[in-house]
């Protein structure tokens, strides 16, 4: 199972890792051409016990471009960046093009892995499989760097500006939804098995996800120069015996208020309040796929967390 995970892996991520060189390689000759490259910095930390960091380089090329409001910024933007936690490492790609200014393709990999660690006398688990323990309960169980996580998507969004149609500073209400269909896999499990990657619930399996965005914001020439509200929604699609007992097809929403801020040319940071879904049960205490889902009142909203993004442009 490891190696045939690992082979897929490979599929997967080497003709995307090589586009993304070929583009970084011919941004500085065609750099009098109009592409650009930028090299950023992001720290991302919450309220929960979380904190990253992560590294890009990107690199925009014009493509088709036409003389038009909706085609005078066509390009391909491609983008490799390497993140670092307390308890994962992984290297990300994505290549987005923009055929039209209301539309986008996207398409992405990423792969990495984890160890586990123990805080203030409660684990934090990076990666590992998540199995039925004796008790009945769930336990995670795996050792630093054991298996690898890795992924594939692709997808598309529509987004929107009413200043296109009326200009104006003030008149940048903007929207964008985005929706993709991704796979992800973990090389230590097998497809009967669950898993955790960076402390989430340990309910993934190896196979194919749906997930999407829904924004909504209003960019100001101020300061604060965007406050906005985003819905996000991820839903399992491969199938599990029994799922629906324990909600497993309900998918999970999580709902931000967000606030975004310019500090200089060369640092921005946003605040971000969350709350998500969660499903209801008779007994919270087994292992998930033996738990019940209270069918009166399945889905509950409880508080996530609030994040920083600190945003650095290096050049």
């Amino acid at each position: 199972m490891c190696n045939s995970s690992l082979l897929s892996l490979q599929k997967n991520l080497l003709p995307a890792i090589g586009f993304i060189s070929f583009l970084f390689i011919i941004g500085p000759v065609w750099g009098e051409g109009g592409i650009k490259t930028a090299t950023d910095l992001t720290l991302t930390v919450s309220s929960r016990p979380e904190i990253k960091l992560g590294l890009s380089q990107s690199v925009v090329v014009p493509f088709l471009q036409g003389t038009g409001p909706l085609t005078a910024d066509n390009n391909i933007k491609a983008v490799l960046t390497a993140e670092v936690s307390p308890i994962s490492l992984n290297v990300l790609t994505n290549v987005t093009w923009t055929p039209i200014a209301f539309f986008q393709l996207a398409a992405g990999c990423k792969a990495g892995s984890g160890w586990n660690v123990n805080l203030f006398s409660s684990d934090i688990y990076g990666i590992g499989i998540n199995r039925r323990s004796d008790d009945g309960a769930g336990k995670i169980s795996g050792s630093a760097f054991e298996g690898c996580y890795w992924g594939a998507n692709i997808g598309g969004a529509l987004q929107g500006d009413v200043a296109a149609l009326f200009p104006g500073d003030w008149n940048h209400l903007v929207f964008r939804t985005y929706h993709e269909i991704n796979y992800r896999g973990f090389s230590s499990a097998s497809d009967e098995e669950s898993w955790v990657f960076e402390n989430d619930f340990g309910e993934n399996r190896n196979g194919c996800n749906y997930y999407g965005n829904y924004l909504i914001g209003y960019q100001m020439p101020l300061f604060l120069n965007m406050a906005g509200l985003m819905a996000e929604m991820t839903a399992y699609l491969y199938d599990t015996p029994n799922r629906t007992a324990w909600g497993d097809e309900l998918g999970f929403w999580v709902f931000s208020a967000l606030a975004n801020c310019t500090v200089t040319e060369w640092f921005g940071t946003a605040l971000i309040v969350q709350c998500r879904t969660r499903r209801n049960y008779d007994d919270e205490n087994r292992f998930y796929q033996d738990r019940i889902l209270d069918t009166s009142n399945p889905i509950g909203l409880e508080f996530y967390r609030v994040a920083v993004l600190m945003h650095f442009k290096i050049r």
